[in-house]
């Protein structure tokens, strides 16, 4: 089952024998895989987690409130990776590498597969009821990808541990070249994510994999096995600075996060509620259009753009809004409402007070702010220093590559910590790669009382030749 706005996938292992299923790594709001279940005449009997995940909330605990649902997570990886919330629940089973159990017919081994986390695992499935003694496919989490491998330096760079990022993609290295060796060619791979991912840096689009292309044609699998220094080098280079949030979704996983039943619905506000709300500086307010031209040129005060149907959604509201934050949606249309609601429920975001159309707060003359707009096929930063601060909200390694002189490097997902230096008495000319990011930031910057300037457009036509250093 995927999430496309997570580019995240869950899965379903059902046995039509016994009707038991197995739901692998589901995501907070588990209605969605009983219904499924139901569909194909299986009941959820069992869950299981490859690792305590950073960028969403696991269903875990949500399935624990049925005693009765199996629970299988890892006891690998130590006292730092040892999982708080299930305290003494019973039908909860803590596994190592070599550990099975049976789903119906089928049985599922625990093969422990560290590198991305400690405490990371993957799940071998065979189908012993359909006469194989071979397995069918292995689940592989952060693991293994479709074109890639995961990235080990999230707890350094997202969890904020300290000179883990090597040693990480060293241990990634020999799991990718041990664990794997015993297997055949044909075993399917079930990853946790695909392309739009930040659990990796080049993830395919393609949903499911076998062992035998990913040896063949996986660049990075193939330098695990071809050259481990190289590897290394290579898996730590590039990698996109991660959302903010994922540090807490580390915790929330680890230790525990309320268990609420199902999606809240929040109410359809009245203009004086609404009104009341961009006042109230404890409110955020994200605006979930998808046209950043229109929101720059209409706006609630202090609102935050976040374009909903899309992976700037939950990376904007994760990295520029806090857990406890109180939030205010402003949607193109009702519907969009329970969407942009379920997608912040995904990612820990559970306060969200109520919502109003864009139509709504237009007419009644709430949307009058404006974001100052350069385009990039005019934009001169010669001009823009004397005048200002230059940006630059792309990834570290977009700004490594090539930037204007003096612009200061802030990655969007980034930039909440990052702040201290900005002048907010000049301008601040925020740009990215083609204006996306960009939009994001500067609504960020100046619901915070920054001047920012969002610099629209494609950066290679800035038309300046030598100027990006």
């Amino acid at each position: 089952m995927f999430d496309p706005y997570l580019a995240q996938y869950a899965y379903l292992v059902g046995c039509q024998k016994t009707g038991e299923a197995l739901v692998i790594d589901p995501e907070r709001d588990i209605e969605q895989y009983k219904k499924l279940a139901a569909e194909n005449n299986l009941r959820v009997t069992a869950v299981a987690e490859t690792h305590i995940h950073a960028d969403f909330v696991s269903g875990g605990q949500e399935f624990a409130r049925d005693g009765s649902i199996h629970l299988y997570l890892s006891a690998e990886g130590g006292p730092d990776w040892t999982y708080v919330w299930p305290g003494s629940r019973p039908n909860t089973h803590f596994v190592k590498d070599g550990n099975t159990f049976m789903v119906g017919n089928i049985r599922v081994e625990v093969v422990h597969t560290p590198g991305h986390t400690p405490e990371h695992i993957s799940f071998l499935i065979t189908d012993l009821g359909g006469g194989a003694n071979e397995p069918i496919a292995l689940a592989t989490g952060d693991f293994l990808f479709v074109g890639d491998v995961g990235r080990p330096d999230l707890l350094e760079s997202a969890a904020g541990m300290k000179n883990v990022m090597e040693p990480s993609a060293r241990t990634l290295r020999e799991s990718l070249t041990k664990r794997l060796a015993p297997y055949a060619d044909f075993l399917q791979i079930l990853p946790a994510h695909g392309a739009g991912s930040a659990c990796g840096k080049s993830l395919g689009a393609v949903p499911t994999t076998t062992l035998g292309y990913e040896r063949r044609f996986n660049a990075p699998f193939k330098l695990a096995i071809q050259d481990g220094e190289a590897f290394v080098k290579d898996i730590l280079q590039g990698q996109p600075d991660p959302p903010l949030y994922f540090a807490t979704m580390k915790r929330v996983n680890r230790d525990g996060i309320a268990v609420t039943g199902a999606v809240p619905h929040p109410p359809h506000l009245s203009l004086v509620d609404f009104k009341r709300m961009i006042s109230d500086r404890t409110v955020c307010i994200l605006d979930t259009r998808a046209n950043r031209e229109k929101y720059d040129s209409g706006h609630a005060a202090r609102s935050i753009t976040a374009p909903l149907r899309t992976p700037f959604f939950s990376n904007a509201a994760g990295s520029f809004l806090d857990q406890n934050d109180k939030i205010a949606l402003v949607v193109e249309k009702s519907e969009d409402a329970e969407l942009a609601t379920t997608q912040l429920y995904r990612i820990g975001f559970d306060k969200v007070l109520g919502w109003i159309t864009t139509e709504e707060a237009q007419t009644a003359g709430m949307l009058t702010e404006r974001t100052l707009r350069a385009p990039f096929a005019s934009f001169d930063p010669q001009q823009a220093r004397r005048e200002g601060e230059i940006v630059d909200v792309r990834t570290t390694a977009e700004h490594q590559q090539s930037h204007f002189e003096g612009a200061h490097s802030l990655p969007y997902t980034r930039m909440k910590h990052l702040l201290a230096g900005l002048p907010k008495d000049r301008p601040l000319f925020v740009h990215c790669a083609s204006g996306k990011r960009a939009s994001l930031a500067a609504s960020f910057l100046r619901a915070h009382g920054f001047k920012a300037v969002h610099v629209d457009g494609e950066y290679a036509d800035c038309g300046l030749g030598s100027e990006p250093q």
